[in-house]
């Protein structure tokens, strides 16, 4: 593993916390049951890594050259379909200050973001979207957040990629492909 990939290995951990350390014991349902999203071995082009479930919430890692995709789907309340009601945007707000404080705490340095995120559209779901980026001893580590209401539930998504590795047009692609395929 390159060092890069160390690195963004270290930031999911830091990120995700112990969930992902019981991925192992909690495997996540190739179904969800909530949402009827099906998790197959290869979905867009991509791999399925590992997969986990605790509580209300399951998670997804699939690997698609050098990037890495999570999907989340968390279940706690009702959430209105789409990715602009007033629920989505606090979550979605409180989603990206919560990273941002986790990077700081774990010595990431230059976290930088636009101030206001963006609406992204994969096939025929919008979400509420926004690039963010963190300097590390290897280079620049970059993420896209997407957050929207799906079959009332929040369906988070993020791609990861380094500066050496991939660019923001390439996970752009990789997600042109996974996403449709997800929620076909």
């Amino acid at each position: 593993m390159s060092r890069l990939l160390a690195i963004a290995a270290a930031i999911l951990l830091t990120l995700a916390g112990p969930v992902l350390a019981q991925a192992s014991a909690n495997p996540a349902p190739t179904v969800d049951p909530g949402t009827k999203l099906s998790f197959p071995p290869s979905l867009g082009g991509a791999t399925l890594e590992q997969s986990l479930s605790e509580g209300g919430s399951v998670a997804y890692m699939y690997g698609v050259n050098k990037m890495q995709i999570y999907v989340y789907i968390e279940g706690d309340r009702r959430v209105p379909a789409g990715s602009d009601t007033p629920i989505l945007m606090t979550r979605f707000t409180a989603e990206l200050n919560e990273v941002e404080a986790k990077l700081k705490s774990a010595g990431y340095t230059r976290f930088e973001r636009p101030t206001v995120p963006s609406s992204c559209s994969y096939g025929s779901v919008t979400f509420r979207c926004i690039v963010y980026s963190v300097h590390s001893t290897g280079g620049r580590l970059f993420s896209k957040l997407l957050l929207t209401g799906y079959h009332d539930h929040f369906l988070k998504i993020r791609i990861d990629w380094t500066s050496g590795t991939a660019t923001q047009a390439d996970a752009d692609r990789a997600l042109q492909s996974f996403v449709p395929a997800l929620v076909h």
